[in-house]
Order: C-alpha cells, then sequence, then structure tokens
C-alpha cells in the first residue's frame, strides 16, 4: 500500500534484518529447518521491502492457523516425481510454497538455458508468497517467465454470480532489460488480493468500490466486514479483474479459471471448492503452482532480447503523461522505486500488525524483537 495511505497512524519503522530475525524465530520455533526458515524469511521481507504488505509478514498468523490446523507439514522433503529434458514435476510435501517454488524456478531456467523452454510444476504445496519474487529470479538470469498459482482461500466471485467459487489464482510475468530493472508483472485475477483486503483492515482504511460486494453485489467499504466476506462467507467476496461485467469481469473471471487450470489442474492439485467438500479435517491445502522459462536465443534469428524490451520500456516510460508530476511507469517499477526506499528509511509497521506477530511470537515462545532498534 502506498505509504500515503499510513499517514494518520502511528509507525514503526525497522530495518530489513531485523523483521527477517523475528521470522525466522518464529519459523525455526515451529520446527522449520533452518535452511528452508531462511528462504521464506528471504521472501516474506522482500516482499515487504516492495511495499506488498498483503503476503510479506502479514502472512505468519495465517500459517500458524494452517500449522495448528495439522494441513502444514513444517519439516518437508519436495521430491522430483518425473522429469525430462524440457519439464519436471516436484511433489512440495505440503510444506509452504516459497522454497519449493525457489527449487521450480531455477530447475525452469537451468532446463530453459540447455533446450530452450523449461516448464515445471508443482503440487502438494501451500502458499508461496508473491508470484513475481520468482518471475524476476529468471529474468535476473537473462530469460523471460510465466509463473501462476492456484489459491486456498475461495474469496473471487465468478462474474455475474453471488457466491465465491475462485480464489485469488496470480499470474506474473517478467521479462530482461539490459539495463536497470526487468519488466514486472504480478497481479491477482481478482480486483484486489484478498489478503490486501486484510491491510486495508489493519490500518482501518475503507475499501475502494469495485474490490468487495455483499451477496447482493453491493459494493462494501468496511474493511473488517470486506475481510470477513473474504474470509469466512458463503456469499459475496472479491470481485474478478476489472470489477463489473460492463468493465470487463469477465476477462479477470476467464484468467482465473486459466490460472486454476494451468497452475494447479495440470499438476494434479487441488480445486479449492472441491477440496473443501471433500478433504477430511487438517488435510494438506494441495495448491499447484506452475513455472515457465524461455530462453530467448532459441526463438529468434538475432538481436538482443534484452536491450529490445529495455528500448520499449523506455519508450513506455517516455510517454507524455497526462499530469507531468505522476510520470508514466511500466510494471515493476512502483515496486523497485519503494524497495530503494525502504532499504534507506526501513519498513514501516504499524500498531495492528505489530499486535499480531507479537503475539504469534508469544504463542511459538521466542522473543518478539520488532520494538528494538525501531524508530
Amino acid at each position: 500500500m502506498p505509504s500515503s495511505e499510513l499517514t494518520s497512524e502511528r509507525l514503526v519503522h525497522v530495518s530489513p534484518d531485523l523483521l527477517k530475525r523475528q521470522v525466522v524465530l518464529v519459523l525455526t520455533a515451529w520446527q522449520m529447518a533452518p535452511d528452508q526458515a531462511d528462504i521464506v524469511a528471504d521472501v516474506l521481507v522482500e516482499t515487504d521491502l516492495r511495499g506488498i504488505e498483503s503476503h510479506g509478514a502479514s502472512m505468519l498468523p495465517l500459517y500458524d492457523k494452517m500449522r495448528r490446523a495439522g494441513g502444514l507439514n513444517m519439516t518437508p522433503r519436495s521430491r522430483v516425481v518425473q522429469e525430462n529434458a524440457a519439464t519436471a514435476l516436484i511433489d512440495a510435501d505440503a510444506g509452504l510454497g516459497h522454497p519449493v517454488a525457489i527449487e521450480a524456478i531455477n530447475l525452469a531456467v537451468g532446463k530453459c538455458k540447455a533446450v530452450g523452454v523449461g516448464a515445471v510444476s508443482v503440487v502438494n504445496s501451500h502458499h508461496f508468497g508473491a508470484a513475481g519474487i520468482y518471475a524476476e529470479i529468471a529474468a535476473r538470469a537473462g530469460v523471460v517467465a510465466l509463473v501462476t498459482s492456484s489459491a486456498r482461500t475461495v474469496a473471487v466471485i465468478p462474474t455475474g454470480g453471488a457466491e465465491p467459487v475462485l480464489g485469488t489464482n496470480p499470474i506474473a510475468f517478467a521479462a530482461p532489460s539490459a539495463e536497470g530493472n526487468p519488466f514486472l508483472l504480478d497481479m491477482s485475477t481478482s480486483a484486489v488480493a484478498a489478503n490486501k483486503v486484510k491491510v486495508y483492515a489493519y490500518h482501518g482504511t475503507p475499501l475502494p468500490a469495485g474490490w468487495v460486494v455483499d451477496g447482493e453485489g453491493k459494493p462494501v467499504s468496511d474493511p473488517r466486514e470486506g475481510l470477513r466476506l473474504c474470509m469466512d462467507s458463503d456469499v459475496g467476496g472479491l470481485m474478478p479483474l476489472g470489477g463489473s461485467r460492463a468493465t470487463g469481469a469477465h476477462k479477470g473471471y476467464g484468467l482465473a479459471v486459466m490460472a486454476q487450470l494451468l497452475g494447479s489442474t495440470l499438476a494434479g492439485g487441488s480445486f479449492s471448492p472441491f477440496r473443501d467438500r471433500e478433504a477430511r479435517a487438517g488435510a494438506p491445502d494441495n495448491i499447484g503452482h506452475f513455472f515457465l522459462a524461455l530462453a530467448p536465443a532459441f526463438f529468434r534469428a538475432g538481436g538482443n532480447y534484452a536491450s529490445d524490451v529495455d528500448q520499449i520500456l523506455h519508450h513506455l516510460r517516455a510517454t507524455r503523461p497526462i499530469d507531468e508530476a505522476e510520470p508514466v511507469v511500466v510494471a515493476g517499477d512502483p515496486e523497485f522505486a519503494r524497495r530503494a526506499e525502504r532499504l534507506r528509511s526501513g519498513i514501516p509497521l504499524n500498531d495492528a500488525f505489530l499486535a499480531e506477530i507479537r503475539k504469534v511470537a508469544n504463542d511459538a515462545g521466542v522473543d518478539f524483537i520488532l520494538d528494538r532498534e525501531a524508530s
């Protein structure tokens, strides 16, 4: 969330290192292996650095709930189920999705550099955070990437429907640029991620119209009621990307189904409404992920793909803006700018977030350290 939306509340700013130490303390207390805890903490903190609070350390209370319910394996051993030169399927052993996602995108990148295309699917996983983190890894390695995933929470209403049947099902795409940061598109296929509603509830910020509706299709502005509708209601919930049918919601709805079919069903992962109907209490979420990597040299006769991308991005940024104070940007620019800012000033945390993490730390029997070195 842009920092301008947070000016009405008390904030403390913590260093990325301090936030990572707090996350690692909790994860290791939950018996996660140190190497995996380090990966998960890195991904969560990196996400917070970019201002994507919905998928950062604020996920710890949900992970705690999942762990206590019995479906989340804190000591997983992922394994490659099947593999050839261009493809692979990995079983995540019901662990958190961050470590296996790093494994999968690196495997896809290695395959594409050898044969042009690398496609890796993951089954039996859980939440993996922000999809763009993994697409960016590929772009930094000089290749093009597409990443998508299913989601556990059934929160998104299909166009014309009154009840939720889909997850927020993210899609991320990244392309390398010869100079500077890559093009990095990271989006939910709903109007907004369900966890973004949670962040608005943390801050008490009214929800914009077009995000959440009730069972009669009426917009909901109260963030706490919106969160209830997204997380704990059989009616209402998140709108698909596009908002209403007139403004293109059918396109977001179609993309959400595509993400389910590609990100989960392809690997044998669950469709969450079916899982809710059929799974026993405490069963793993069985979320699926999909990672596609393409090596540009295999798809063109000559020239430099990254240089061509760079020229296109420069041209787009040079577009004459309506307001000179708000220049045209490309996907990824706001997050990279916020990352640079937060590396200087620290990651802003509000009292609601601190209270939740303090409770998680206390319940795990570890020190709560986010009130140290905070400004």
